[in-house]
């Protein structure tokens, strides 16, 4: 359907690229009106906002809505509990920015911490992820791993060749993070050719412990779930981390060749989705 025939119909331009997954009770699927992003920002608020300790604007405190300019440029994947009425069933949602919506914004969102043009230059297309969360109530539900077997479907379908995005460490103490962040410069930097590097007035410096001067087993189990799982499919980290206040985390670049997707894309993914709930 294209792109005038969608607004006819009162859909998203795009809205149609992901087929819905169904399984059971709970459906994945982008968003497909306005209403249904506004829906996706207001569980973002509730759960970057309300239950974590980002601090939001005057203007979304007001809205209750986490929200940016990207927004209305981008795809939004939603995890949706059929079994709750109309809205209140997005109980999940994950953003998704290809190389068109940049364009018409100007950049990617990863800009505002990183240097990602080696990643802007790859010739072939590319993904930011990022804005991740599931409601609370929705954490014992197969949430995050209907999204990413959403996601795989719509690498496959754009043809996505690297995934890339800023992904958190909880909070911005680097003595606690000092492990995590040193096992993640010294064993999963990427290759220079995919190596974003934090902006110089933002770059906080990885490698805080000396090799060998701490165990790296408990280093693992100190990184999230969620980076765990990229870094299962191969996925690396960028150059540096990055504070960010608002959202009171520590940030690293990620980013995924997708020609590692294949069937144990699917497994790595479910297996990171049994652990985790939101970014």
């Amino acid at each position: 359907m294209n792109s005038v025939a969608l607004r006819a119909a009162g859909l998203r331009p795009g809205a149609d690229a992901l087929p819905p997954i169904v399984a059971g009770d709970f459906e994945v699927r982008l968003a497909r009106n306005e209403a249904e992003v506004e829906a996706a920002q207001a569980l973002r608020y509730r759960v970057f906002y309300e239950e974590m300790t980002a601090r939001p604007t005057p203007e979304m405190a007001a809205m209750r809505r986490d929200y940016d300019d990207f927004d209305a440029l981008c795809d939004h994947l939603l995890f949706i509990d059929r079994r709750r009425p109309g809205l209140s069933g997005i109980t999940g949602t994950y953003r998704l920015i290809r190389r068109p919506a940049a364009a018409a914004h100007g950049s990617f969102y990863s800009v505002t911490e990183y240097d990602v043009q080696r990643l802007v230059e790859w010739p072939g297309e590319i993904l930011e992820l990022g804005r991740s969360c599931v409601d609370a109530s929705a954490r014992s539900m197969p949430a995050m791993q209907l999204m990413w077997r959403g996601i795989a479907t719509y690498v496959f379908h754009y043809d996505i060749e690297i995934m890339f995005g800023c992904a958190s460490l909880p909070g911005t103490d680097l003595a606690r993070l000092a492990m995590p962040l040193s096992y993640l410069a010294q064993h999963h930097l990427a290759p220079p050719e995919l190596r974003a590097r934090a902006l110089a007035e933002r770059y906080v410096d990885m490698n805080i412990l000396p090799p060998g001067s701490y165990d790296i087993r408990q280093a693992e189990r100190l990184v999230p779930p969620l980076i765990k799982g990229y870094l299962r499919l191969g996925g690396f980290v960028g150059d540096g981390a990055v504070i960010d206040t608002q959202f009171d985390t520590t940030d690293v670049n990620i980013v995924v060749k997708t020609d590692l997707i294949t069937e144990k894309y699917y497994r790595h993914y479910e297996r990171a989705a049994r652990e985790t709930g939101a970014i």
